[in-house]
């Protein structure tokens, strides 16, 4: 917008000098009339105006426009950037919460795994201990019913023999081997009636 006021300011600049002069302001300092300098200073004022602006618009806009093209370029830029920077940065910050969470999630995950290893050990050793304390008695269950097998066995025959010899006192006479069959199995049924 500043570039077309400026050409519109020099051309009506004379109009406004008439139009301060008709008015009845001192056209002192104002400018002349281009219409009192006549035809000749209107045509140089508008070469001079041509010329400087041909000389502006060829050699000092480009400058500025270059200038100012740049900067925006670089504003730009540093907005991309910054914008890059932003979404790079929101991209990580969403990046380590998943992470994190996928951590915790392992870490509870694994807590669990160990729980629920250290109850399935704790249920083995438990059977296992059970297994065996079943087997050491079941192995003392056998080995006292077969002392006492032994002992009755011993307790039957010493039995037998004792009373072999007490029927032979009594009887006076010698017992054979079927009467001291006899003689001990009757001496068993009376013992095992009596522990009963």
């Amino acid at each position: 917008m500043h570039k077309s006021l400026a050409p519109l300011f020099v051309l009506l600049s004379p109009a406004l000098a008439l139009a301060a002069e008709e008015a009845g302001g001192s056209p002192k300092g104002a400018l002349l009339s281009p219409l009192k300098q006549g035809l000749p200073a209107m045509i140089a004022a508008f070469i001079v105006f041509i010329v400087v602006f041909g000389v502006l618009a060829t050699r000092a806009w480009p400058q500025v426009l270059k200038g100012l093209s740049e900067r925006e370029k670089k504003i730009r830029d540093a907005i991309q950037d910054a914008e890059q920077a932003r979404t790079q940065a929101k991209a990580a910050l969403e990046q380590y919460q998943k992470n994190l969470a996928e951590a915790r999630a392992q870490a509870q995950k694994d807590l669990e795994a160990a729980r629920a290893q250290q109850t399935q050990i704790l249920a083995e050793m438990k059977a296992k201990s059970e297994r065996e304390m079943a087997m050491e008695k079941d192995k003392i269950m056998r080995e006292i019913e077969a002392a006492k097998k032994i002992a009755l066995s011993e307790i039957y025959a010493q039995s037998a023999g004792l009373a072999t010899t007490i029927a032979g006192k009594v009887l006076r006479r010698e017992v054979n081997a079927g009467d001291a069959e006899r003689l001990t199995q009757e001496a068993i049924g009376e013992l095992a009636s009596a522990r009963n």
